[in-house]
């Protein structure tokens, strides 16, 4: 603010006033029993004693003076900070938590007033009701001009504010209103538009506190900031924001409790000066931050970083932050670590396949059952369909099988198969000639109509492969070892 308007700063009546504390004793005694002339303008001296006055001097004019800059400097620092707009842009929901009209008090709930667009009133809470007198009784159901004298949002306004509600964004204004027993208020409003699920206006919501106070305001502003503070020092998540040239301007305490330092090392140092990081995962890092920065638009992204001893995994949201006139100053972060996550993830996964893989081979073995008869004799039963992988499991379980037991006859029942197809045929005379070269002799049973004709279609070679109709005629045969087997030739 400039100070070249004449203004006396040496003392509470500038600097004339010290120029007559020093030296200013002629006439004293005549100034202090002129009529009246030992008090300013309704500003008595300390003990009602009489303030000398030099010749020449106007003191009424001279204090109207310092009361207009007085009120000139509130008001400019009130219009500053958008007290007296009668209209402020869109602020994020961060901003209006930051700046708030709560008039209770920063850790109580602020006045809430919702009303319908004909202006009857939908929500009128006990803050409310200390700030304008009305009871909610006596406030819903009646227009919001009846009960505050004032129209604060227009239908323009109501119409221009048309925004996503995940955005959260809110617009303030001021106005005049009047309170039950009819005072007058000057009251800033910061709303927003609700709308239903087709874009129509449901009601607008609003924040109300009585703006005519810059100082209130700034003690509950400051009140603010620290809850504010102590959430973000309490999250879980590393959080910061650094200027436009990548350097460090807050941090929150989890990420300087996660790396072992003091917040204010941080301070005023970009990634490579601090040294916190590998070079290639400051170089990632500040890439990103660029990508931020040139776009202006957010960034949610996943990241593996390597820090030598292990991969670190994270979830990183990364955002422009601009100052109240919308320029680029910065960029800011939220940074979980997903590390553990990603780890109980990994080992819950291999657990899966391991269960899967046992489920597999538990599934092989029922499906591929071997069953001894008698010595020397095994009997297979399949059912079901076939593939390759169970093709490969048939053979390695009833080679195993013929090997380990000595067994001379090998009975294959296909009964419960649903359809032969190549693949079928092809593993069963694959199998068949496996076991030949073992020494046992291969018994084919279950030989429906509709397998023979498929067989001979295929024309399946069943060469020194026994076939019968089925199980049972397959195991008598088997058990009988002097009867005249019947090979397909």
């Amino acid at each position: 603010m400039s100070r070249d308007r004449g203004e006396r700063t040496s003392g509470p009546l500038g600097s004339a006033d010290a120029d007559r504390a020093s030296g200013g004793d002629h006439d004293s005694e005549a100034g202090s029993t002129a009529a009246g002339h030992g008090q300013l303008d309704g500003i008595a001296a300390p003990g009602e004693a009489a303030v000398r006055v030099d010749d020449g001097i106007d003191y009424k004019a001279e204090c109207a003076a310092l009361r207009a800059r007085v009120e000139e400097l509130e008001n400019e620092l009130a219009s500053w900070r958008g007290e007296l707009g009668p209209k402020r842009g869109l602020v994020s929901a961060s901003a209006a938590y930051l700046d708030p009209p709560f008039a209770r008090g920063a850790a109580r709930v602020p006045a809430l007033i919702h009303w319908r667009l004909d202006g009857t009133v939908t929500r009128w809470n006990d803050a409310a009701t200390c700030l304008f007198g009305w009871s909610e009784g006596e406030a819903m159901g009646r227009r919001l001009s009846e009960l505050v004298a004032a129209d604060p949002v227009s239908p323009e306004e109501v119409q221009a504010f048309n925004h996503a509600p995940g955005e959260s964004l809110f617009a303030t204004t001021t106005s005049a209103g009047r309170t039950r027993e009819g005072n007058a208020i000057s009251c800033r409003w910061t709303y927003a538009v609700l709308r239903d699920d087709r874009g129509d206006v449901r009601e607008i919501a609003a924040i109300v506190d009585e703006g005519d106070d810059p100082r209130r305001r700034e003690r509950l502003l400051h009140e603010r900031y620290q809850m504010l503070l102590q959430l973000v020092d309490n999250s879980p998540n590393v959080m910061f924001i650094k200027d436009a040239e990548g350097r460090y301007l807050f941090l929150n305490r989890h990420y300087a409790r996660a790396l072992g330092r003091h917040a204010i090392e941080f301070l005023g140092k970009d990634e490579h000066e601090f040294g916190a990081t590998p070079p290639g995962v400051a170089d990632m890092i500040v890439a990103k931050e660029r990508e931020v920065l040139a776009s202006g638009q957010a960034l949610r992204y996943q990241e593996v970083l390597d820090y030598g001893s292990q991969n670190f995994y994270f979830y990183t949201v990364k955002y422009p932050v601009r100052n109240e006139r919308g320029e680029l100053v910065g960029v800011g972060g939220v940074v979980r670590e997903d590390t553990d996550l990603r780890r109980a993830e990994a080992e819950r996964a291999a657990l899966q396949e391991q269960v899967i893989a046992a489920q597999q081979e538990a599934l092989r073995e029922l499906s591929t059952p071997l069953i001894p008869l008698a010595d020397g004799v095994l009997a297979m039963p399949l059912v079901g369909t076939m593939d390759g992988a169970r093709a490969a499991q048939i053979m390695e379980t009833l080679l195993a099988g013929i090997s380990s037991q000595r067994a001379h006859t090998a009975i294959l029942d296909i009964t419960g198969v649903r359809a032969v197809d190549a693949l079928v045929a092809d593993a069963l005379t694959r199998t068949a000639r496996a076991a030949q070269m073992l020494g046992a002799r291969v018994v084919l049973t279950g030989i429906r109509p509709e397998v023979a004709r498929a067989l001979l279609e295929l024309g399946a070679d069943l060469t020194g492969i026994i076939t019968l109709g089925t199980l049972q005629s397959g195991i008598a045969h088997a058990l009988r070892p002097t009867a005249r087997p019947r090979v397909a030739r």
